[in-house]
């Protein structure tokens, strides 16, 4: 996850050079911005649009970028903002959001559990349930994981730690997952 500027926030799955040239470019329009003088920045929303325009041309000429990117912000009148660009330029809001892995095993967990006016103490064990359904279901994913919280009248967003959620792996079935599958190794 980066900062991006002071309303918004990006995290990222996929190809991590191809997420340092996004970053790149949207580091040119802040500087752009800052050279501007004229006290503004970028919303969240801008910023997303932009992202959908760029992996949508870098789809279109073959060369995709491999990354799903998942832009977060509050804009100056404090409206929130959550918004999902895949590779080939797809794109989406909603209220709740997952990227690559995460769109499979997350987002039936928000879709069941998730409401618009969750505190953030319920957010966050929301949050560790998805992405521990995300750990024990795929044996190459690192359980180290970072929550970013965008608030509005902060000077800038704020991104954890990284911490890793808590797992078992003593059940049963993991013990001997090929006991009761003929043909397998």
């Amino acid at each position: 996850m980066r900062v991006v500027n002071s309303k918004c926030v990006i995290g990222f799955t996929g190809e991590l050079s191809d997420f340092d040239y996004i970053m790149t470019l949207l580091d040119e329009l802040n500087t752009q911005d800052f050279c501007e003088d004229d006290g503004k920045e970028l919303s969240p929303k801008e910023i997303y649009a932009y992202l959908t325009r760029v992996m949508y041309n870098r789809r279109n000429k073959f060369d995709p970028l491999w990354n799903s990117l998942v832009v977060a912000g509050i804009s100056k009148q404090g409206e929130q903002f959550l918004g999902t660009v895949g590779m080939i330029g797809q794109h989406y809001s909603d209220s709740h959001l997952a990227a690559g892995f995460g769109n499979h095993m997350a987002r039936p967990l928000f879709r069941e559990k998730h409401t618009d006016d969750m505190s953030e103490a319920d957010c966050r064990v929301l949050m560790e349930d998805a992405l521990r359904a995300c750990v024990m279901r795929d044996k190459s994913m690192m359980n180290k994981f970072q929550i970013a919280k965008v608030e509005h009248g902060k000077v800038a967003p704020e991104i954890s730690e990284p911490f890793a959620v808590a797992t078992s792996w003593d059940y049963e079935k993991y013990r001997n997952p090929s006991e009761f599958a003929p043909g397998t190794w």
